[in-house]
């Protein structure tokens, strides 16, 4: 059962990842369909990170109410509908919309899935799972680009994926007495599975010794996760000389070079513990902003960027993976929550940032800001290290 449930969760994590690169390859030809600025993308995607924020902290009440399987079921059928509309979109407005139930139903699925992953899983399918999204956030755009490139609108990407999710959802409320099993078979009272367990304020939650330290560090790491994604591309065809397709090219890369890496590190977790993975990764990420910095070598450069990708790849899923370990099973849920909110709102706030100080300063400046985030991650998690051992003594 455990393991027929595991396979469902790998394939809603795929469908977690499909939408999330599809604004980004799908705006050069939505933006002129719809009539607006180029830069109104970002109000879309504003307005589904703020209802990712939302569901991710409220997640731990919902789940321990209704229980994970009714609750991803529920929230998949939200992207569902969200992408459907989408795909039927008559103006930029109706976009707007649509991303509200589409970032409620994406952060209820990513805080209770990793919370449940986390609890009943071993490290290495924490990994697993979100090389698991990579795959997704991978194939989404190429979904796209192959019925763009047959002369199809952007409008049948969004309808393509939808289709799948509602096929997903199906399958997902099918299963539901799934996820109670699980719970029953290890003996396990997570409250993700059950209507047990007291809700703490948030206030409560940040009280607990080294949650602040953990939500700095998710913070932190989307910083440099997402700053990467968004603006490697553009340092590279303006400070390195390569060509724009070239440079869209190396952040393909850079997304691929997470994902392998995830999956990597699902058999590194038989021998090496989470901690040390984040330290390491962490390390790893180090190294690769460093030779971006290396003035005149563009081969350095793009080793680099692969080099910060494969270090990002074991952060964020050890991270995850440690949450009923630092803080317990009782309020795991509750802390992942806050900690997928944090993740959020530095992936949205850390790219617009950089960009923002980039019309100030120059592309160039790129690895400075990345090195600055990579060290606050590195003392971050080894702060949290410590405040986690000397509070368990």
């Amino acid at each position: 059962m455990a393991t027929l449930l595991l396979v469902l969760i790998y394939i809603a994590f795929i469908s977690l990842g499909l939408p999330d690169a599809l604004l980004g390859a799908g705006w050069p030809v939505m933006q002129p369909d719809l009539g607006v600025p180029m830069g109104f993308a970002g109000i879309v995607q504003f307005t589904c990170a703020g209802g990712t924020i939302i569901s991710s902290i409220c997640s731990g009440r919902i789940i321990r109410r209704f229980g994970t399987g009714k609750t991803t079921a529920v929230s998949v059928l939200l992207t569902a509908i969200a992408l459907f509309g989408y795909s039927l979109a008559p103006s930029f407005l109706w976009l707007v919309v649509a991303a509200i139930p589409l970032g409620l139903g994406a952060g209820s699925v990513d805080a209770g899935l990793n919370a449940f992953v986390a609890h009943h899983y071993q490290s290495r399918h924490m990994s697993w799972l979100h090389s698991f999204w990579g795959l997704g956030a991978l194939t989404g755009p190429l979904v796209l680009a192959s019925l763009l490139a047959k002369g199809m609108p952007w409008r049948s990407g969004y309808a393509g994926i939808a289709w799948f999710q509602s096929v997903l959802v199906l399958i997902l409320f099918i299963s539901i007495p799934l996820w109670k099993k699980v719970g029953r078979e290890d003996g396990s009272d997570f409250p993700s599975t059950t209507q047990s367990g007291v809700h703490m304020s948030i206030a409560s939650l940040v009280g607990i010794k080294g949650v602040p330290a953990a939500l700095v560090t998710f913070f932190v790491y989307t910083g440099v996760e997402s700053t990467m994604g968004l603006w490697c591309g553009s340092y590279l065809f303006q400070t390195r000389g390569l060509d724009a397709s070239s440079a869209a090219r190396w952040v393909s890369f850079y997304y691929a070079s997470i994902t392998f890496g995830r999956f990597i590190t699902g058999f590194i977790t038989f021998h090496v513990s989470n901690r040390n993975l984040i330290r390491i990764g962490s390390l790893i990420v180090f190294v690769g902003i460093l030779l971006m910095l290396t003035p005149f070598s563009l081969p350095l450069s793009l080793v680099g960027v692969l080099l910060v990708g494969f270090g990002c790849a074991p952060v964020f899923p050890c991270m995850l993976h440690e949450t009923p370990v630092r803080f317990g099973v009782t309020h795991a849920q509750d802390v992942m929550g806050l900690q997928m909110a944090a993740a959020y709102i530095g992936s949205s706030l850390f790219p617009p940032l950089f960009g923002f100080l980039s019309g100030f300063l120059t592309l160039a400046s790129l690895p400075v800001f990345l090195l600055a985030y990579a060290l606050l991650l590195f003392f971050g998690s080894e702060r949290l290290r410590k405040v986690i051992h000397k509070a368990n003594g």
